[in-house]
């Protein structure tokens, strides 16, 4: 097997384990889903109060939020936006819900300078202050849910988004000092083989056993690798007796 088969058949076993049906990506569909009716039912009862489009003093409604014409357009509009990105998809709904959270946020912000005042077109109140702060932090918690970490579980559907395919830890290639010839040996044949594959020059024993060598969490493990294609423990010591080859020593 070529290592370009190999890397397909990585990236083929990583796009499985991460399906349409992963948990973080039904979460951020479902809360999309929850949060836009909310959303929706409030931007319809406005509607059904027939105010003026915008009507600075608005309507008040259930909880003591005020409404017009204007807010509840955009009300509607963003429920329909949060319910499209959860029928597209858990990743564009984890999106848009951070989007939308964030401008609610801005918006909340904003309109409180506002109230009391001729450019008041949304009829903001104090209430509606209040839920579009907490409206803005639903959303930022579910888009972000599962996705903003500093270290994302290997099945998470967003790892991939940052590079982090590979589950080393950090001093993975920390290369130690070796402690015998025989590894100070098999440290020189690792690095001949590297260079190898990097100019294309490497025969089948070297990519067979680099291939080996990189399914290893650090540096130890994969000189240990490398050593047992010779029959080496890594002492250097010839597991096979004295008659075993030494081929990671010779390798150029």
């Amino acid at each position: 097997m070529s290592a370009d088969q190999d890397e397909r058949g990585t990236r083929a076993r990583v796009a499985d384990a991460v399906t349409p049906d992963h948990g973080v990506l039904w979460v951020h569909r479902v809360g999309a889903v929850v949060v836009a009716l909310v959303i929706a039912t409030i931007g319809v009862l406005g509607f059904v109060g027939g105010l003026g489009f915008f009507d600075t003093e608005g309507a008040t409604m259930a909880g003591g939020l005020s409404t017009n014409g204007a807010l509840s357009t955009v009300s509607v509009v963003t429920a329909v936006i949060l319910l499209a990105a959860a029928v597209r998809g858990g990743k564009l709904a984890s999106t848009v819900m951070i989007v939308i959270g964030t401008l609610f946020l801005v918006s909340a912000f904003g309109n409180l300078a506002l109230i009391g005042t001729p450019y008041n077109l949304l009829a903001f109140r104090l209430p509606n202050v209040f839920f579009s702060i907490g409206a803005g932090l639903v959303l930022l918690l579910l888009g972000a849910y599962g996705r903003v970490s500093s270290k994302l579980p290997p099945d998470n559907p967003y790892r991939r988004e940052r590079g982090e395919d590979d589950d080393e830890p950090e001093d993975a290639h920390r290369q130690s000092y070796p402690a015998s010839p025989a590894q100070a040996a098999a440290d020189a044949a690792m690095a001949d083989a590297a260079r190898a594959i990097a100019q294309g020059t490497a025969d089948d024993e070297q990519r067979r056993r680099m291939r080996a060598a990189d399914e290893a969490r650090n540096h130890e493990d994969r000189r240990t690798i490398w050593m047992g294609f010779d029959g080496r423990d890594p002492d250097g010591e010839d597991r096979r007796g004295s008659g075993g080859s030494a081929h990671g020593s010779a390798m150029a």
